[in-house]
């Protein structure tokens, strides 16, 4: 990611410290991580310590330190899930995309992480791929949903 896509997203929140963590946000959307290069960038326009912008991003799990897949997969394993097949999904999952979760492919394609809730327990199991949602999903139906991602 270049200085200037940075700062172009640092102005657009009107270089303001108390927009931190939108810049953050908005600059791994556009990168898929934050690389360290964007969080000294972000440190030197906005006037902020690199300890607390270090501080913010290793506590919110939204944030990654390291390259993520362009697609981002979650699969839910909150109790309602669980109960209701959820580890047969996440099998099948690591299964058709070839990692586990935490991981990465070496293509940067997908990134895998398993949640705790995602807060629609009534359509368990649920898979989301990229923020849409896949409910009452099964095993059999990971791969034909895999194929709208390719």
């Amino acid at each position: 990611m270049d200085t200037i896509t940075i700062d172009q997203i640092i102005d657009k929140h009107h270089c303001e410290a108390s927009s931190l963590i939108q810049i953050l946000l908005d600059i791994q959307s556009e990168n898929h991580w934050l690389p360290k290069e964007a969080l000294e960038r972000v440190s030197e326009k906005l006037a902020v310590p690199m300890s607390q912008i270090q501080h913010i991003t290793t506590f919110y799990k939204s944030f990654s330190l390291v390259p993520r897949g362009r697609h981002e997969v979650h699969v839910c394993m909150g109790t309602a899930c669980h109960v209701r097949g959820a580890q047969r999904v996440l099998d099948s999952v690591t299964e058709q995309i070839g990692i586990g979760p935490g991981e990465t492919d070496v293509d940067l394609k997908y990134s895998l992480e398993t949640v705790n809730c995602i807060g629609c327990c009534a359509l368990g199991p649920v898979m989301v791929v990229d923020g849409e949602y896949h409910g009452n999903i099964t095993p059999a139906q990971v791969a034909e949903t895999f194929k709208n991602y390719e």
